[in-house]
C-alpha cells in the first residue's frame, strides 16, 4: 500500500477541511468556526485548525496503541465508550 499524503484546505465557506492530496472526495475532517470564534483568534483561525487537526491525530495514536484488538471477548458496546466534551 502506497503512503497517503495529506493537506489541510480551506473551503470556499471558509471551513477548513483534511483531505488526501490525490483524491477528489469528501474530506477526512472538516472544522467550522462561528463567526464570533473567528473574531477571537484574530486570524488565526488557520493556525487554530492545524493544532486541532494534530491534537485529533495525536489522540487516536493514543487510543489505538489503548486497544487490545486480539481480544475477542469484548462486547460492541464496552468497545465504543461515550464521552462528554466540554
Amino acid at each position: 500500500m502506497s503512503p497517503s499524503f495529506f493537506e489541510i484546505v480551506q473551503l470556499s465557506n471558509g471551513d477548513y477541511a483534511l483531505r488526501r492530496i490525490d483524491d477528489d472526495s469528501a474530506p477526512l475532517v472538516k472544522i467550522s468556526f462561528s463567526e464570533e470564534a473567528r473574531e477571537m483568534m484574530e486570524d488565526r483561525d488557520m493556525n487554530v485548525a492545524k493544532a486541532m487537526i494534530a491534537a485529533g491525530i495525536e489522540a487516536v495514536g493514543n487510543v489505538a496503541h489503548d486497544i487490545d484488538w486480539e481480544d475477542d471477548e469484548l462486547d460492541a458496546a464496552d468497545s465504543q465508550p461515550s464521552y462528554t466534551l466540554h
